[in-house]
């Protein structure tokens, strides 16, 4: 029997810690058949959200009568019911991919030696929605609003990966001749999907490095492309490198994109 088993019960509402314990026992349950891939019994939903069996039935059944839960009347196995999934649409409605990109990258660019944006998908190629100039190193070759050059970039690469090469072709083709260069290969294009990654150097200019990463959607379709321009060398630490992965791992489990995402 758990320590929660010996407590008062699905009815208290005594605040510990800040927090009324029903609430964040029964938030438990809910985020144990939110990660579930399917319908699951009440042993292994006790287990998992680190309860007794009795305490796990008590709660899901004041959750059932509220539609937040369903039970199978066969099975007994319970899922998400009508309520939460009404709750989760209207989350996700409510969900900006590029505005949560851009507040990472805002805050990216404060914290390091580098400039950040983000950037979605034109006719024209890769557009530029953000730019955020660090106090500490600033490129000004890039601008709002500004087409990056398709092949030349990290960030119109990353969107290579991802796209249909009929939708890179006829970018490409709308790109001044000077932004033109070599295409990437499947194995580069694929290599960047399996990481989620791309980097370029000496693009722009002698020692600039470019960064990129995707974020994905709920639906786990490309949103938008976070990219960073920095100058490595201007680096603290080595891990300043891979500040730009981190953050977007923040941000793709803000839009729910994870299942794309290496987030481990």
């Amino acid at each position: 029997m758990t320590e929660e088993d010996n407590k008062d019960g699905p009815e208290t509402t005594t605040k510990r810690s800040g927090n009324i314990q029903s609430v964040s026992i029964a938030t438990r349950f809910l985020n144990v058949l939110s990660n579930a891939t399917g319908p699951l019994p009440l042993g292994v939903i006790a287990r998992e959200a680190g309860t007794g069996s009795p305490t796990a039935h008590r709660y899901l059944q004041s959750l059932v009568k509220e539609d937040l839960v369903q039970q199978d009347p066969h099975s007994g196995h319970y899922d998400l019911g009508p309520a939460a999934l009404r709750i989760g649409i209207s989350a996700l409605r409510r969900i900006d991919p590029i505005e949560i990109a851009a507040r990472h990258m805002k805050d990216l660019a404060n914290d390091h030696a580098l400039s950040a944006g983000v950037a979605i998908w034109t006719e024209r190629g890769p557009t530029v929605v953000r730019w955020y100039r660090s106090a500490y190193f600033a490129i000004n070759t890039i601008s709002l609003g500004d087409v990056l050059p398709l092949d030349n970039t990290a960030c119109g690469l990353l969107f290579q990966a991802y796209l249909s090469e009929d939708h890179a072709d006829v970018a490409r083709k709308l790109q001044p001749a000077g932004y033109r260069g070599k295409k990437p290969t499947k194995r580069e294009l694929k290599e960047m999907r399996e990481t989620c990654w791309a980097e370029l150097t000496g693009h722009l200019s002698p020692g600039i490095t470019g960064q990129a990463v995707p974020v994905f959607d709920a639906q786990q379709e490309l949103a938008c492309v976070m990219t960073t321009v920095t100058n490595l060398g201007l680096m603290e630490a080595p891990e300043d490198r891979w500040a730009l992965f981190e953050c977007a791992k923040k941000a793709v489990q803000e839009t729910g994109g994870t299942d794309r995402f290496p987030v481990e």
